[in-house]
């Protein structure tokens, strides 16, 4: 997808606007309070609508980043976007998920990117073609919320940053990471024994000398897991393991 970084006006009140009404952006306090009242409530939809009035967005998707390399849209969690939309977009995130290193997801969370819907997807009148999307960490599970805003408008990097840090609180205490997380991504014992092993700097030759069994079966294994995770390279699926707790 091609990636375009806006360019943030200085301070919030001096958002530009090209052709679009300002909207009135929820004050700080009142996020807080709202998101407080949410929490006693368990009203994933309503947090997430906070956040996306605070930020001055127009709809909101929320993703989990660690099923989007698998087929159909179960890695919505939630969404106002149009489903047409979504499933447009779908084949997109798988894609550019798979493209990505390890190292470049670690580097994205918190960080806003900005990048182009699909031109045959329909966006909602007087929405950008441009999304934002802001990823962060709730345990195991890794999220991103994406946001679609009016044509011309510029988010304050400010609000972003405060919806990147707010969006795993409402996550976390409406457990969006899910049952998944305690699956460990579906690795099996014999595939978390091998990623282990690697981990630990050993060769498909050692491992199968560890373990009592082929090299051609340690093979299919780390094969296996890195298919599983997403990963490339036995490096990179060191890393996922890290990251996530698995070694």
């Amino acid at each position: 997808m091609d990636m375009n970084i806006f360019q943030a006006s200085k301070g919030e009140r001096q958002m530009n606007f090209a052709s679009a009404v300002a909207p009135a952006l929820l004050p700080r306090d009142e996020l807080i309070q709202r998101l407080h009242s949410v929490a006693g409530t368990g009203r994933l939809q309503s947090g997430l609508r906070a956040l996306t009035e605070y930020v001055g967005a127009s709809h909101y998707l929320l993703a989990r980043c660690d099923l989007i390399q698998e087929s159909g849209l179960d890695f919505v969690v939630s969404s106002d976007w149009p489903f047409d939309l979504v499933k447009d977009i779908a084949n997109n995130l798988v894609s550019g998920y798979a493209r990505s290193t390890e190292l470049e997801k670690c580097m994205q969370v918190f960080q806003p990117n900005f990048a182009l819907l699909p031109e045959s997807a329909g966006v909602p009148e007087g929405a950008s073609r441009q999304y934002c999307s802001l990823t962060f960490n709730v345990g195991r599970s890794r999220l991103a919320l994406m946001f679609l805003f009016g044509e011309g408008f510029i988010l304050s990097p400010e609000r972003l940053r405060d919806v990147g840090l707010l969006a795993g609180y409402v996550a976390s205490f409406l457990r969006c990471g899910g049952a998944r997380v305690d699956r460990d991504f579906e690795l099996t014992d014999r595939e978390l024994e091998c990623l282990f092993w690697i981990a630990e700097g050993k060769t498909s030759d050692e491992i199968a000398m560890i373990l009592g069994i082929s090299r051609n079966t340690i093979n299919n294994y780390i094969t296996s897991v890195m298919r599983k995770t997403a990963t490339k390279t036995r490096s990179e699926a060191i890393a996922f393991a890290v990251r996530n707790n698995l070694v």
